[in-house]
Formats: C-alpha cells, structure tokens, sequence
C-alpha cells in the first residue's frame, strides 16, 4: 500500500494505492519498481506532450478526449518507427504533414512493424 498526501493550494488530498506483487517483501525494491514505472508513466506523458501539446488540447466531451489519446499514441508509434528521418518526433510530425511522400513512408514502415 502507498498514501500518498498532497497540500495543493488550500486543500489537502489523500490519495492510496495498492500494488500486488510476486516480488518479497523487502519495502525498498517494492518502492524502487512502483518509482520506476511512474517514471516511464511520466516520461511517456511528457513526450506526448511536446510532440502533440496534449495539455493544449481543449477536445473534454463524450468518447472524444479517449479516441484522439489513442490516436495520439498511435502516431507516435507510427513516428518512432520510421528510421530514415533521423530527427525528434515533433520534426518527424511536421514532416509528415507536410509532405505526403515522407507521410507514406512513416505509414509503410508502421504496417511493416
């Protein structure tokens, strides 16, 4: 179990998780690995954010805010596997939308994978 307290402004906010494990019980690896995976959480967040400014994004209502994530996440794969263009993924986006033969080239190398 994790409790996690924040005092954000004027409030405070409690927050606890439960995490199952095969791992013994030895509180510092436990606390290593659920550190570890919300630093690949964070990073991955982080990338989706510059790439595509998803914390600009103003899409709240019905089904919409879900389907353009995935979409988000499935243009980004598309974007890291294509190798030819080696620059970041935000270049390799405006490339892609900018030119369609480069755009068919990020799409082929993703069916491909």
């Amino acid at each position: 179990m994790v409790k996690r307290v924040r005092h954000p402004g004027h409030k405070t906010t409690c927050e606890v998780q439960f995490y199952l494990s095969s791992l013994p019980a030895d509180a510092q690896k436990i606390g290593n690995a659920i550190r570890k995976h919300w630093g690949i959480e964070n990073q991955a967040h982080w990338i989706l954010d510059v790439t595509f400014n998803e914390d600009q994004c103003r899409i709240r209502s019905g089904h919409s805010p879900r389907n353009f994530a995935f979409l988000r996440r499935v243009a980004l794969n598309a974007l890291n596997q294509e190798s030819t263009y080696r620059r970041s993924l935000a270049q390799k986006s405006k490339r892609a939308a900018m030119d369609n033969n480069y755009m068919m080239a990020v799409l082929k190398a993703f069916c491909q994978a």
